[in-house]
């Protein structure tokens, strides 16, 4: 099965330092090059040499504006030209073209130093321009306060200490050989783009990740009680470290939060707080919270910026990518809603350690469903790897929600907003007609979780197509072993045909009064059709659990 990783070999990249004024740039970069074999330039001491003057001469006789164009130009011309290492000056990462051509071309990393330390480090030194204008432990605060939040946009995060110096190298190249950028989907619409990053680590990173996009550095988090006591403080430091100010709104967690009542205090909470049309919401959680955070982020202001974080496994491969967003009914699930598209979707493989077992099976069903749709390949990879996939496997966990974003971007960029009369977004509900109706006839409880409903609705699917002569009939049976081996259920708990037939009848897929399926011809080879006898669905049902 192909997949798409957009990110260069870091064997390509070369590494470039950055801090403040005595981190030790020079003295960690010449050992860090030492070690790596690789050249070394001081891009303070090429600006000297380009200009035939030193960085003090060249601020007295021109200003810092002009050493700043220049330094740009010197440290665009040193990346261009092989792989190196480089340190830069304290205030070259503070200019955006500067971080992007390092973004470009090299992996970042702020050496990161106690105050204290820098001036003992840059005391009776002359030649620093910046420190030569009054107290430099003043001055020093100062910078950091400025830069700081900047140097958090660094890749890596290396703290300097009084350690010697072979020491913080042995911690930098350590932190490069572990370093691993995220897997990167772009998600590509006919009037928006937006990337979905997937990689362990990223929650802790997410400030610096989401900063060079929100059109202001304030935000609103939403999230829920379990997923804000495991996982708020670190997205909150995280906020914090870039100077984006941050507020929260905590629902209870389950599928209850996704109605009227919890919408409607979630949009007092935001126009209380005086949100403008450049605050950003965040939805820190599963589905749940990603459908509710979306509809509101469409709704405020008549739209403001989004961020999905999805912290279970459902939502890394599902709900957070696409765009659709809303609340339940008391007549339906997702009926009121709108199609809504994030600015970024950051899929932290780490958060899924603290998933319950049944959770993250859960999550699995909607892996294994771009199989059954259209990869025969991909199915068979699932049967192969679900196990290690679900028990924590991050390399598998990765690749995996990897490729079903991948493909669902696919879909999404053929078909936004479903309106395609067969085939196109309509195939990602492969299963659901069934686990829609068994959700609603459950009471939407802890009983049933919205996965566990997906993987009986593909065994059903699997089940009704091969009854309507239209797929192999070995299909079910394979399709219900492999998910019953992951942990899931495959079969109707006793529960009344009739009744599902109803909920099925409500379906918003429907059309024209017909219920609406997503069948297949066999696995991989999934279709749409409005022409699906009612008795053959009942038969199906019957057949596989209900009364």
């Amino acid at each position: 099965m192909p997949f798409n990783s957009q990110t260069a070999p870091d064997s390509q990249r070369s590494i470039v330092l950055v801090g403040l004024m005595g981190a030790g740039k020079t003295a960690i970069g010449k050992r860090l090059a030492a070690l790596l074999g690789l050249p070394f330039y001081d891009a303070d001491e090429e600006i000297e040499r380009a200009a035939g003057m030193s960085i003090a001469e060249i601020f007295k006789a021109h200003g810092e504006s002009a050493f700043r164009d220049g330094e740009k130009r010197v440290i665009q011309r040193l990346l261009a030209n092989g792989r190196i290492v480089l340190a830069t000056g304290g205030g070259a990462f503070m200019d955006p073209e500067t971080r992007l051509a390092i973004r470009a071309r090299a992996i970042s990393v702020w050496l990161r130093c106690p105050i204290p330390v820098l001036v003992r480090r840059t005391a009776g030194r002359s030649h620093r321009p910046l420190l030569n204008a009054g107290n430099p432990a003043e001055i020093l605060e100062k910078l950091s306060a400025t830069r700081s939040p900047v140097y958090a946009l660094a890749d890596i995060i290396v703290d300097g200490s009084e350690d010697p110096p072979h020491v913080t190298t042995a911690n930098v190249a350590r932190a490069i050989e572990n370093y691993q950028p995220p897997r990167k989907v772009e998600v590509t619409l006919s009037d928006a783009s937006y990337d979905v990053l997937i990689g362990a680590g990223l929650l802790a990173r997410a400030g610096a990740l989401m900063a060079p996009l929100l059109p202001q550095p304030r935000c609103f988090i939403v999230t829920d009680e379990n997923v804000a006591a495991l996982h708020l403080p670190t997205l909150a430091s995280s906020l914090d470290e870039v100077g984006i100010a941050h507020q929260s709104f905590v629902v209870k967690p389950g599928e209850a939060s996704k109605s009227f009542a919890s919408f409607q205090a979630l949009m007092d909470d935001l126009l209380a707080a005086k949100i403008d049309r450049k605050t950003t919401i965040i939805a820190l959680g599963g589905g749940v919270v990603g459908d509710l955070a979306g509809f509101a982020a469409a709704s405020a202001l008549r739209g403001v910026p989004f961020v999905q974080i999805p912290t279970s496994l459902l939502a890394q491969v599902d709900s957070s990518v696409g765009g659709k967003t809303g609340i339940n009914s008391v007549h339906g699930k997702n009926l009121i809603g709108a199609f809504y598209q994030p600015l970024l979707v950051l899929a932290d493989t780490g958060v899924l350690n603290t998933l319950p077992p049944r959770e993250c099976a859960a999550g699995y069903a909607e892996i294994v469903k771009t199989g059954l749709i259209a990869d025969a390949g991909f199915y068979a990879w699932c049967e192969a790897n679900g196990a290690a996939l679900v028990a924590g496997d991050k390399d598998a966990q990765a690749r995996a929600i990897e490729y079903a974003v991948h493909f669902k971007a696919r879909v999404v960029g053929d078909d936004e907003r479903e309106t395609k009369p067969n085939d196109g977004r309509a195939l990602l509900n492969l299963g659901h007609t069934f686990a829609h109706a068994l959700e609603a006839e459950t009471g939407y409880g802890g009983g049933l979780l919205h996965g566990e409903a997906v993987a009986t609705g593909l065994v059903l699917a699997a089940h009704l197509s091969a009854s309507m002569g239209l797929a192999p009939q070995e299909d079910a049976p394979r399709i219900a072993q492999h998910l019953s081996e992951i942990g899931l259920p495959v079969r109707i708990t006793d529960l009344p045909a009739e009744h599902l037939l109803a909920h099925m009848k409500l379906d918003k897929k429907n059309r024209g009064g017909k219920l609406h399926f997503v069948l297949t011809r066999g696995i991989g080879q999934a279709f749409t059709s409005g022409d699906v006898p009612e008795e053959a669905v009942r038969a199906t049902l019957l057949a596989n659990g209900a009364v």
